[in-house]
């Protein structure tokens, strides 16, 4: 067996693959280059010149889109929606206390921090105690029946 030469790999000997790389197009170097005089850009106009570009939504004069169509009301960029969990995702729940914190390590919401509620959709475990979140009316009365109780 011959010896071979193994070459140390570092930042300075690594080349990408042959081939897969181009060398730029080099605009405005003459006609012979076949991107001389106009660079690639046409004959006049807007976008031929410097800096010359239109904004997004323009619509070159015409009443734009977004000044066409009727606004009402008012959107609360401030709002934060509850995250919503049904009673029947609660059945690991039974004869235990429901918090926030609880509901997020067992991965039914997403967040602890922000507002949940729950909803009566399905059948509420036995015994459920919840402390600090909001539940609907339905969801009320099923934990109620089901010998559960609700702490603000």
């Amino acid at each position: 067996m011959a010896d071979k030469i193994v070459e140390r790999v570092g930042l300075d000997t690594l080349k990408p693959p042959k081939g897969s790389t181009h060398p730029p197009k080099r605009r405005g170097r003459g006609p012979g280059s076949g991107h001389g005089k106009t660079s690639g850009h046409g004959h006049k106009g807007q976008k031929a010149r410097s800096g010359g570009h239109v904004r997004p939504g323009f619509e070159g004069g015409q009443m734009p889109l977004i000044r066409r169509v009727p606004k009402r009301g008012f959107t609360n960029p401030f709002k934060t929606p509850a995250q919503t969990v049904n009673l029947k995702a609660l059945g690991a729940f039974a004869g235990r206390e429901l918090t926030a914190a609880a509901l997020a390590d067992a991965g039914l919401v997403s967040h602890a921090d922000r507002p949940i509620k729950l909803l009566g959709d399905g059948e509420a475990p036995q015994g459920l105690v919840i402390k600090g979140l909001a539940v609907s009316a339905s969801a009320r009365t099923k934990i109620e029946a089901a010998g559960g109780r609700i702490e603000e």
